[in-house]
């Protein structure tokens, strides 16, 4: 193939990511050094919505919310779906209801999803506390509940001692936490399955051969040989997880990010900031390129730190 065949092939894609992901960054950029409210560029402010910014305890507090929410998804995502993968990956009967069942919450709405776990969790009509008092436990608030779980776990040991910083996320963003692993777990359940399922038999063979058990089988050859997949998995999951809006705006309030602002995360926030009434543009860009600049670090220190423990 000639060269200008292959840029002739490349044209659709990048002129989709120039009108759809670089121009909208470009655009916010110059729109940050702006005074833009209700659509009006009311002046050029030069750095003043990053100076306001970084002294905006709002800001660092939806910062640590969406810091608990990533650390909560990611690792439990992982961990999750590789189990299930390598459940479904044996030759068992009905494999294929198995893996329908586990995919169909990536493929229902989000709303929908939403607004059925919002149920599932109220406090006096929901099915959960329904089967914790079923089982002689005590009924939680969940969505309504502003408390950090590890001082609910203090408090319930009688642990008196327990320092306010380390009360850990509120009840009600653990709500979340559970909600977005439970609909994202289908989808890196087939990303690790075709990992899985790309690793030579061979080897498992030799192995047998040589007497290794499954738990050696597991860590000395699938562990290693699906080290590219766990990193693309960790990789997007972490990129999705910085930019959770729908579950928060759907579940949780009113007012949202409720209750007590325990729930608001960052892209809510840059999203309140920019639309609510009497809202600023140029102050919502700054909180979306900081957020932008923070996930794209994160990113690349994963690339450096992570990437030279795969196996490719």
């Amino acid at each position: 193939m000639d060269p200008a065949t292959a840029v002739l092939y490349l044209v659709p894609a990048a002129a989709i990511i120039a009108v759809f992901r670089l121009a909208p960054i470009a655009s916010a950029f110059l729109v940050s050094f702006f005074d833009v409210r209700m659509g009006r560029l009311r002046g050029f402010i030069g750095l003043a919505h990053y100076t306001r910014l970084f002294q905006d305890p709002v800001f660092w507090s939806s910062l640590g919310t969406t810091a608990y929410y990533v650390i909560g998804v990611v690792p439990l995502s992982l961990f999750l779906a590789l189990f299930a993968a390598v459940l479904l990956n044996q030759r068992i009967r009905a494999l294929g209801f198995y893996r329908t069942v586990y995919f169909l919450p990536v493929v229902t709405s989000l709303v929908a999803v939403s607004v059925v776990w919002k149920w599932i969790f109220h406090p006096r009509l929901g099915l959960l506390n329904y089967v914790i008092t079923l089982s002689g436990g005590r009924a939680l608030q969940w969505l309504e509940e502003p408390r950090g779980v590890f001082d609910m776990i203090a408090g319930a040991a009688g642990w008196t001692w327990w320092p306010g910083w380390l009360a850990g996320p509120s009840l009600a963003l653990v709500a979340v936490v559970i909600v977005s692993v439970w609909r994202g777990i289908g989808y890196n359940i087939v990303i690790f399955l075709a990992g899985l399922q790309n690793i030579p038999d061979q080897y498992y063979e030799a192995a047998r051969i040589d007497g290794a058990s499954p738990r050696q089988m597991f860590w000395r050859i699938t562990w290693p040989l699906l080290s590219p997949t766990t990193f693309y998995v960790l990789l997007s999951t972490t990129i999705v997880s910085f930019q959770v809006f729908t579950q928060i705006y759907l579940m949780t309030g009113p007012p949202i990010g409720g209750p007590m602002g325990t729930t608001k995360v960052t892209v809510y926030y840059l999203f309140e900031k920019g639309f609510d009434a009497g809202g600023n543009m140029g102050y919502a860009s700054a909180v979306a390129l900081v957020l932008f600049a923070i996930i794209l670090s994160l990113t690349l220190l994963q690339r450096r730190v992570v990437e030279q423990r795969v196996h490719y």
